[in-house]
C-alpha cells in the first residue's frame, strides 16, 4: 500500500510539495545565475577601469614621446651646425692671428693663407663637405656641373662635344648632395 500512495502521492497534480518543490529550484537557480551575473558584471566593471586607466597611460605616453621630438628636432634645429662651426673656430683663429702681425712680409702671408686655406678644407672635408672640380676634357654632368658657356676646346687638346673646357669655379657637395654645382665652360654637342 505504501507504494500505491507514493505512486498516486506522485501523479496528483494537486498535491503542494511536488509544486512547491520547482519553484524552489527555479528561484534558486535564478539567484544563483543573478549572483554569476553580479560577479560577472563586477569583473567587467573592473577590466573596464583598468582597461581606461591603460589607455590613459598610453595616451599620455604618447604625447610625452611627441613632446620629446618636437624638442629633439627643435634642437636639432638650433644647434645642427654646432659641430661644423667648431670645426671652422681654428680657421678663425689663423686668420684672427694672421691679421694681428702688422709688419708680415709678403712670403708670410702667403705661407699663413696657404695654411689657413689647408685648416679650411680639413674642416669642409671632416663634415662632408666635398668639392666637385671637374679636370678639361671631363664630360658634362648636368647633375654636378653648371654650364655658363660654350667655347672651342683649347688648341692640340683633343675633346670630345658636350665636355668640360675650364672650371670658372668649383661646386661643392655635402654628403653626396649638392650643395653648389661647378661652374664650367663646355664644348658645343
Amino acid at each position: 500500500m505504501n507504494m500505491s500512495q507514493e505512486t498516486s502521492n506522485e501523479t496528483t497534480p494537486n498535491e503542494p510539495v511536488e509544486s512547491e518543490q520547482p519553484t524552489n529550484n527555479a528561484a534558486e537557480q535564478e539567484q544563483a545565475t543573478t549572483g554569476d551575473l553580479d560577479s560577472q558584471l563586477q569583473q567587467l566593471q573592473q577590466k573596464l577601469q583598468q582597461l581606461q586607466d591603460d589607455y590613459l597611460r598610453a595616451q599620455a605616453q604618447v604625447q610625452n614621446t611627441r613632446r620629446r621630438a618636437e624638442e629633439d628636432v627643435a634642437k636639432a634645429h638650433k644647434f645642427g651646425i654646432e659641430k661644423f662651426a667648431e670645426s671652422l673656430l681654428p680657421v678663425l683663429d689663423s686668420l684672427q692671428a694672421g691679421l694681428a702681425v702688422s709688419n708680415a712680409s709678403a712670403e708670410q702671408l702667403r705661407e699663413g693663407t696657404e695654411a689657413t686655406l689647408k685648416q679650411l678644407l680639413d674642416a669642409l672635408a671632416r663634415n662632408q663637405v666635398v668639392a666637385i672640380d671637374p679636370a678639361v676634357g671631363d664630360k658634362f654632368n648636368p647633375h654636378h656641373h653648371q654650364a655658363i658657356s660654350v667655347a672651342e676646346a683649347p688648341e692640340g687638346v683633343e675633346i670630345g662635344a658636350n665636355c668640360v673646357v675650364a672650371v670658372m669655379q668649383q661646386g661643392y657637395l655635402i654628403a653626396d648632395r649638392v650643395l653648389r654645382p661647378a661652374m664650367v665652360m663646355v664644348t658645343a654637342a
